[in-house]
């Protein structure tokens, strides 16, 4: 059980140092429906994170939680001046 919550303490460290960047979320929602959104991740807490929305002039907040992008459900892109970047997370 130790071992599970330090691999998703490292995600939350690993993704501390992105609050405040532009990401594309794609996020796996079951029956080959796949939803891709952008936002800027707005902060991590102990067992998710929280992006913040902007479409159409409107903003949400979505949250996910660490296992999420572990299990591969949520994949995280950076948006950057280089193109997209993926950030990829692993149990070992």
């Amino acid at each position: 059980m130790a071992r599970g919550h330090s691999v998703l303490s490292d995600i939350r460290r690993g993704l501390d140092g992105f609050v405040g960047q532009r990401v594309l979320v794609k996020a796996n929602r079951g029956r080959k429906k796949v939803v891709e959104r952008e936002g800027t991740l707005e902060r991590t807490y102990a067992s998710h994170f929280v992006i913040l929305l902007d479409e159409d002039k409107q903003y949400r907040r979505v949250s996910y939680s660490y296992a999420d992008l572990l299990t591969d459900i949520v994949e995280l892109s950076l948006c950057g001046q280089k193109g997209l970047q993926r950030l990829q997370f692993t149990a070992g």
